[in-house]
This record gives C-alpha cells, structure tokens and sequence, in this order.
C-alpha cells in the first residue's frame, strides 16, 4: 500500500522507518539537534513550503518534510496496528 506525503509524493508503507510530529520533536533538546542533523541530510526532500512542514518521514534512503499532520498519514497508511506496537 502506497500513502500519499503531499505535493505528488507516493511512498510505499513498508518503507517507512519513522513519522515525526515536528511540533512534538522540538519540545526536548536531543530532539532539536536530532532535527538539525536531518535537516542538514542530503537526502530530505521537501515536499512543503518553508515554514509548514508538520511532519518528518524517516525512510531507509530518504527523509521527507511534509505538511501533512502525522496523524492524517497513520490514518491514511492503517499505521495505527504499527504504531501499537513500538
């Protein structure tokens, strides 16, 4: 099953490592410096415009900014039986 990230990005679920609430992730010091490195990675892809990105897509090769909430892209994934188990 394929989910949509925004703009004309498709990616497979199966792929996906992790989705970041980006709102979340800056509450915590560790998470900022987290962002900062994946944010200066050559492989991101920003699907939105500066400034609305709401999610992080960790991928096996690519990351993805995507101004499409976390929760929508579970619910649009059926992620919610993964997310269960972590």
């Amino acid at each position: 099953m394929y989910i949509h990230l925004g703009g004309d990005v498709l990616i497979n679920k199966n792929k996906i490592v992790a989705i970041i609430d980006l709102e979340t992730v800056t509450e915590g010091k560790i998470n900022e410096q987290f962002l900062k490195k994946i944010k200066n990675n050559k492989n991101i892809n920003y699907i939105s415009e500066s400034g609305k990105e709401k999610t992080l897509i960790i991928t096996l090769k690519e990351h993805y900014l995507s101004p499409i909430s976390s929760t929508t892209l579970f619910k649009r994934g059926d992620l919610r039986d993964t997310a269960e188990l972590v």
